[in-house]
């Protein structure tokens, strides 16, 4: 067995393990009111949309970059529309 068939199974148990993790940090916070649940929804965004585009494309690696892409051009247009605000107030 080559170092790649070890390798692949150990990254994906300990990136699954992060965010295991913090989800269960971000619950914490969350219940003793160090974040407001406006925040914890903002962050929960991008994986709701992976989700919703992965079971609709059922094509995981496709909703990994399209998520990408909308998570991107939303950050664009609310930075956009953020200076813009900005420069009538």
């Amino acid at each position: 067995m080559g170092i790649i068939e070890i390798a692949v199974p150990v990254v994906l148990g300990v990136i699954s393990l992060t965010l295991l993790v913090m989800l269960v940090f971000g619950l914490r916070s969350l219940t003793h009111g160090k974040i407001s649940p406006v925040t914890m929804g903002a962050i929960a965004v991008p994986l709701i949309i992976l989700v919703v585009l992965g079971f609709v494309l059922q094509d995981w690696p496709r909703a990994g970059v399209y998520t990408i892409l909308i998570t991107l051009a939303g950050t664009i247009l609310s930075m956009t529309l953020s200076s813009v605000k900005g420069l009538f107030s």
